[in-house]
């Protein structure tokens, strides 16, 4: 093979880079540990993890972690912050210094959680948004949960990402006591009080969403809005199956996030998001592998406001790939790699 047509399979191999729209990099630390029988319990630990945290531990666990997430062929991240303003400037600095793109997503917290994770009302959180916009620094709103704020902030915060034309994100109908507590308290289901409050639209992502039922489901169709699917994380949690063919059938967009950072691997997330699909529907191919490669990317880039990411680049002679026919690459990429399989893997 001569130099030119090995060039020309490189440049065949070439796709939009990945996009985790999903990320609490500093869960990464949990990873391997057993201690919590369900997500409360877990969540009791993360809180512990997150209690430690500073801006030089953020900065310094953010760099490796995020440089992991490039070398697997994420080229973006949408960082799911509320560790403080400080540490959300150590994480820009982290991701600047490992080469992806981020879009800090600064969580609001009128409630629960941790001393640290909360402001003192609505117009606190902005002015911490505003200090991240005025340092150059791509946003977007972040209200945590309805645990964690509630009506009033909700319809605040939506007015003012509307106003901006910013991304909001929000995690919803995760878990059962979330929706059953979310109704004893407002009589809604949370993606229901999102609608209400003018948290739902088409740059709203709602993230997971495991728990939604059908109603919900119609109301995120109708608002032109996204779920983030974050199957490796979703699993390790026992939080359920996402809906993927009730996704699809509405025609949601759909993104992925690495979430707890349990595993970073776009092709494991795009894969497990299929197979949750054909083990409920009893067939295969469900959703197309074009699809799927959107879904990592595209859409993706679209819940976080980007217009421009890096592409990443697939090496064509690595073991996972050897004899596969021209046509079958993409499908063989996606269900049978991993994400050594990009250049600058293992780096």
């Amino acid at each position: 093979m001569t130099k030119g047509e090995n060039s020309e399979v490189t440049e065949r191999l070439s796709l939009p880079g990945f996009v985790n729209a999903h990320s609490h990099t500093f869960q990464r630390a949990l990873r391997g540990r057993s201690s919590g029988d369900d997500f409360w319990r877990w969540r009791e630990a993360m809180l512990a993890e997150a209690d430690g945290q500073t801006p030089n531990s953020v900065r310094a666990g953010y760099i490796k972690t995020y440089a992991e997430m490039r070398a697997a062929g994420y080229t973006a991240v949408g960082e799911f912050h509320y560790l403080g303003l400080d540490e959300a400037f150590a994480a820009v600095e982290a991701a600047a210094e490992a080469g992806i793109e981020l879009v800090l997503l600064l969580a609001a917290y009128a409630r629960g959680g941790l001393d640290r994770f909360r402001q003192a009302s609505p117009a606190d959180y902005l002015q911490q948004l505003e200090a991240l916009r005025g340092r150059g620094v791509r946003v977007g709103v972040a209200p945590h949960s309805v645990r964690a704020c509630p009506r009033d902030w909700l319809v605040e915060l939506g007015r003012y990402a509307d106003r901006e034309g910013l991304p909001l994100h929000v995690h919803a109908s995760e878990q059962p006591r979330e929706i059953e507590e979310c109704l004893a308290e407002t009589g809604l289901r949370p993606i229901e009080l999102l609608a209400e409050t003018g948290c739902l639209g088409p740059r709203t992502t709602v993230v997971h969403a495991t728990h939604a039922d059908p109603a919900e489901l119609d109301l995120v169709a109708e608002a032109q809005a996204r779920i983030c699917i974050c199957p490796t994380t979703e699993a390790n949690l026992g939080d359920g199956f996402a809906p993927v063919t009730a996704l699809c059938e509405r025609a949601i967009g759909m993104c992925i996030g690495s979430d707890s950072n349990m595993r970073i691997d776009p092709l494991e997330e795009l894969r497990e998001l299929e197979g949750i699909a054909r083990r409920a529907a009893g067939r295969r191919n469900v959703v197309s592998v074009d699809s799927l490669l959107c879904f990592g990317s595209d859409e993706g880039a679209a819940a976080l406001g980007l217009e421009q990411w890096s592409d990443v680049a697939v090496n064509p002679d690595h073991r996972s790939l050897r004899g596969v026919d021209p046509a079958d690459l993409l499908p063989a990429l996606v269900f049978g790699c991993s994400a050594d399989v990009f250049f600058g893997a293992g780096t």
